[in-house]
């Protein structure tokens, strides 16, 4: 994440005497509230003037009324609306050089040379156009009298900076753009509604969602979803590819599947570059394979609805880059975009990613459709390489006689499934048996285990829980069985899915290959617990559905405040002793204080907090929101905090308190954990059919190298194996978290976006990147 400033400059004044605005331009999306609120609070945390310009582009070239003063309560109760509440219109105006102008003259009157647009790549573009023709616009302005040349001098260059807001995540340059992820809820909303009918009538649907020529919604669904075939611009199909696809559907209801499901983009292309629609599908299986079929074209649903917690957290954080990004900005610094490379917030420069955009456009006309792929960036090519390797492919006729065992361990989650499914079909395609192991290392030591095929997967992916059975035991006290059954069954390598339990017990395990050569296999650790709380992850699976359970939930209670007098929410979360839920539910909520085991906290404090809100609840805002991890203190209780804050804010406001429970371990998972969990178990089971060639000996397998018992994990821009020797020195076990956690450093801005006047860490720095001449490192792509 960006870190505010240059060292030795105080960030609270970095923006006096400057003014930025910010628009929203082109079609909406879900999240540019989230954006326009970081921007506008943390530009007047700066010091600096915020502008709201209404209408885009349109309310730029109009000025008067349009161009408004934004204040802190202005962008209050924003974060949980979709579209864009400062409005966005198509604007020819602004394409022409006259509109450019009295854009120009707009701007200088009111003192703005920072200009934040929030949009697509047009609007962006448009943008640029705008900041390299300012100096002649102002000479222009001069020349008609319409400014003075004091007034031209103050405004002599103007700084943009751009998010890209479409949820197409058509940009190049950005594994995500704001609006992407709430479209795929959306989808996959509408795709699990479906599919439940489907299976009731034995159906097949074709479903178009939207993407303009991206693929990007369309493949993520697909993978999201177990689709049987998906169609996207970017890859057309082999010539053929009907009497395949019928091949397929045809293969699919001999082996006892219910349902089909076939996703298809709106830009879907065939080799020649012929559309492919919905109904060309429908004629098509229903003629020739007579299959009762049904289309559904999903359209606006796919833009509306309240914004994820990804996008807000994605949103709040962007926005704060694009604040500091152009309050550092000098006449010669290019125009940048504010992107998402895994999990780092980076700065590019904005014509560069325009001109990559443009470039797939190219070669997808010129048939370099492999060329397309990889100039959509990585994240969009891992999804691909993923799609591939689990949709068309039949299991070998030679079999590997490698046995690999999965069994999930701890607490269950959402997003389990999906990581068995993706372990088991990658497993039979490379010639695996895969064997499943029920409850956890007590399975494994109990003899529960059975074989697991292709079909008995088939529609994990969406299923919240746990399907295998899970349990919080760990090995120790097996280890002598556990041995045994893993000579019975000739376990040659394990995949272990799970929370912290499943790292202490792999750790056990491989402690214990001194006594029992048996456990001298490699291992594998996929992280899913709702805590994401393992070492050598940043994220786990399951922790999104969590975080998306306790952000609409907070939404709801706010929102139940509506209309009553002033009242304050105390929400305990779960995580353990690991904070993450608390605070990016606090991000992705608008909370005004998230307690947490990890920054320490004391009377002092729970005080600055009770007169903070005191003097919040006398504005125009009425609504106060605290989370407090179930772990942060063993005295300052949910109770003690309720009380306090009960007991202090006697005459301005009322409290009331929620224990959220259980209800952040349920759900369905999200598309988020669906495709991370998909991407985590496909990688798993490639690592360990490389694993097992190294450590082939004589006829047997014989692992007990440290790297042949890792984890897999998303460290900053890739998914990572790190042997279980070397993150135990990174582990605190007592508390049962990683010694050090990324997320903290987002924690300052939770707290500026809730007022506090408090300074951001300025140790590090985001600098311009370039994505001209940028390769993925080896270690992300998911081939083998």
């Amino acid at each position: 994440m960006a870190n505010i400033s240059t060292a030795g400059v105080d960030p609270t004044k970095m923006g006096v005497g400057r003014a930025i605005a910010v628009l929203t331009s082109g079609g909406d999306a879900q999240g540019m509230n989230a954006a326009v609120r970081a921007t506008v609070r943390v530009g007047l945390y700066t010091g600096a003037k915020v502008f709201f310009v209404h209408e885009g582009y349109q309310g730029l070239v109009d000025g008067g009324d349009h161009i408004r003063p934004a204040t802190w309560e202005s962008v209050s109760m924003m974060l949980q609306l979709g579209g864009t509440v400062i409005g966005s219109a198509r604007c020819k105006d602004f394409q022409t050089r006259e509109g450019r102008l009295k854009a120009a003259s707009n701007l200088v009157k009111l003192g703005v040379t920072n200009l934040c647009v929030i949009g697509g790549d047009g609007s962006l573009t448009g943008a640029n156009i705008f900041r390299t023709e300012w100096s002649d616009l102002l000479k222009d302005l001069i020349s008609k009298g319409k400014i003075t040349k004091e007034e031209a001098k103050t405004s002599s260059h103007l700084n943009i900076v751009g998010m890209v807001g479409s949820i197409d995540n058509d940009f190049c340059g950005t594994d995500m753009t704001i609006g992407t992820d709430s479209a795929l809820h959306r989808i996959i909303e509408v795709v699990d509604s479906i599919t439940t009918t489907a299976q009731s009538h034995q159906r097949a649907f074709i479903l178009e969602v939207m993407g303009r020529h991206c693929g990007y919604l369309a493949l993520v669904t697909a993978l999201a979803c177990g689709a049987d075939w998906v169609f996207i611009p970017e890859m057309p199909p082999d010539d053929g590819w009907e009497d395949h696809l019928c091949r397929r559907l045809t293969e699919t209801r001999k082996a006892g599947s219910r349902l089909n499901v076939i996703i298809v983009a709106e830009g879907a292309i065939n080799k020649a570059g012929k559309p492919i629609t919905c109904d060309q599908l429908k004629d098509l299986v229903t003629k020739r394979l007579g299959y009762d079929t049904r289309a559904t074209i999903l359209g606006h649903v796919q833009r509306g609805g309240t914004p994820s917690a990804f996008d807000r957290v994605l949103g709040s954080r962007m926005g704060v880059e694009a604040v500091m990004a152009l309050l550092e900005a000098t006449p010669e610094t290019p125009a940048c975009v504010v992107s998402l490379s895994g999990n780092q917030a980076v700065r590019l420069p904005l014509m560069e990613c325009v001109q990559v955009t443009k470039d797939v456009t190219v070669a997808m006309n010129e048939g370099r459709f492999d060329d397309a792929v990889k100039l959509r960036g990585r994240s969009f090519e891992n999804n691909w390489n993923t799609y591939k390797l689990l949709a068309h492919v039949r299991p070998p006729e030679t079999k590997s006689n490698i046995n690999v065992a999965i069994l999930n361990v701890g607490a269950p989650c959402a997003g389990m499934n999906a990581a068995v499914r993706a372990a088991v079909r990658i497993g039979i395609i490379q010639g695996h048996n895969m064997l499943a192991v029920h409850d956890g290392f007590e399975g494994l030591a109990l003899e529960k285990i059975e074989p697991i095929t292709w079909n008995i997967v088939g529609e994990w992916t969406g299923k919240g829980g746990s399907e295998l059975g899970t349990k919080r035991v760990l090995p120790g006290k097996y280890m002598e069985e556990i041995s045994l059954n893993i000579a019975k069954y000739n376990i040659h390598a394990l995949v272990i899915i799970g929370g912290f339990e499943a790292f202490s017990g792999a750790l056990e395990m491989v402690q214990g290959r001194g006594k029992y050569e048996e456990l001298c296999i490699p291992m594998v650790i996929i992280p899913a617990t709702v805590s994401n709380n393992l070492p050598g992850s940043d994220f786990s699976i399951g922790a999104d559905t969590a975080l998306n359970t306790i952000t609409s939930t907070c939404d709801r209670i706010k929102q139940s405040a509506a209309g009553t007098k002033r009242r304050v929410f105390i929400i305990e979360t779960m995580g353990g002793y690991c904070g993450y839920l608390a605070t990016m539910a606090g991000l992705s909520a608008g909370a005004d204080a998230a307690y947490i085991y990890e920054e320490k906290f004391g009377i002092r404090d729970l005080e600055r907090n009770v007169e903070h809100l005191t003097e919040k609840m006398k504005t125009t805002v009425k609504r106060g929101l605290i989370l407090r991890n179930e772990n942060c203190s063993s005295n300052y209780t949910t109770d003690f905090i309720f009380n306090l804050y009960s007991e202090e804010g006697k005459g301005v406001f009322d409290c009331r308190k929620n224990v959220l429970g259980h209800m952040q371990q349920g759900g369905t998972p999200t598309p988020f954990d669906r495709n991370f969990a998909t991407k985590m178990g496909a990688k798993a089971v490639l690592w360990l059919t490389e694993k097992l060639k190294e450590c082939y000996r004589h006829g047997r397998i014989f692992a007990n190298t440290p790297d042949s018992a890792c984890v897999l994990g998303m460290r900053k821009r890739g998914l990572v194996l790190q042997p279980l020797a070397e993150l135990k020195e990174e582990t605190d076990f007592e508390h049962r978290i990683p010694k050090n956690q990324w997320w903290l450093k987002l924690r300052p801005i939770m707290k500026i976006l809730a007022k506090y006047k408090i300074s951001l860490d300025t140790s590090e720095h985001t600098l311009m990147e370039h994505v001209i001449s940028k390769k993925p490192p080896v270690h992300m792509t998911l081939t083998k």
